[in-house]
């Protein structure tokens, strides 16, 4: 095992890694756009005229719309500081001694949290199931990529650690998969009960707001609204430290348990 986790030490995103994979793992949503694409196009020389001014800017939209969810993913998970980790320099109390960091069956954060913090005991959890969690870009993205070595299998209810036990928890684009409103905050109430009194729990999201509307039009609907993550982490008895933009598609919430703000 020893060997795979130096294999996992060693792996570089590429300069384009992430735009490529959101078209790797969704090729069947860009087939069936350019063919979408071709049909208007080829519908435009036979138009009436009439009609063919519209079929123009259905096209255009459709086109660009396309595009700019292209080159905003570029943007967010090529160019931006979000792989980088340096944010993680203002959002930190103190550097963990323990980390926990937990996905939804697609794992790219555990290595670069290992560089972050070679000295820390980390474990990696992945509550994917797949009769809950259907989508075929995970599924995908799984095969393409084996998950970072001694990655244990949980449920969202359960992480198999000690109550006080850890420094610090990160759900990086992770937590949105739970789509249950109620399974969600108890997914937060575990990761308070692992939690030491001044740990701190990272949570990285896109949210359904303007912006993400902007980049990815009716797809924002699969990110929850800012509402519905505060209401999770009350409803869980955490404390929202800190708030912060990554990028204007991207937050950062640092939660803690109530009662502790320092």
């Amino acid at each position: 095992m020893e060997k795979g986790a130096n294999r996992a030490m060693a792996i570089n995103r590429s300069p384009v890694q992430g735009v490529l994979n959101i078209v790797r793992f969704n090729w069947h949503f860009y087939v069936f756009a350019f063919l979408f694409f071709a049909l208007l196009f080829f519908v435009l020389d036979y138009a009436p005229t009439r009609y063919r001014i519209w079929l123009q800017v259905v096209f255009i939209v459709a086109v660009a719309t396309t595009m700019i969810s292209l080159l905003v993913s570029f943007y967010i998970y090529d160019l931006s500081a979000l792989y980088k980790l340096t944010w993680l320099d203002d959002v930190l109390c103190d550097v963990p001694a323990t980390v926990v960091n937990i996905n939804a069956g697609f794992d790219e954060t555990s290595v670069l949290l290992q560089r972050k913090f070679p000295g820390a005991e980390l474990f990696v959890f992945d509550f994917y199931d797949p009769a809950q969690h259907t989508e075929i870009s995970i599924k995908r993205a799984r095969k393409a990529y084996p998950p970072f070595p001694n990655t244990q299998a949980v449920t969202s209810a359960h992480l198999p650690l000690g109550e006080n036990s850890i420094d610090a928890v990160f759900a990086l684009l992770a937590a949105h998969e739970i789509r249950n409103n109620s399974e969600r905050a108890l997914f937060f109430t575990e990761l308070r009960r692992v939690i030491k009194p001044a740990g701190q729990i990272i949570v990285v999201e896109h949210l359904q707001d303007v912006a993400n509307f902007l980049a990815y039009n009716i797809g924002f609907r699969h990110f929850h609204r800012h509402s519905a993550w505060q209401q999770t982490f009350v409803t869980a008895g955490l404390h929202l430290q800190q708030e912060r933009k990554i990028t204007p598609f991207i937050s950062a919430f640092v939660l803690k348990k109530n009662g502790i703000t320092a």
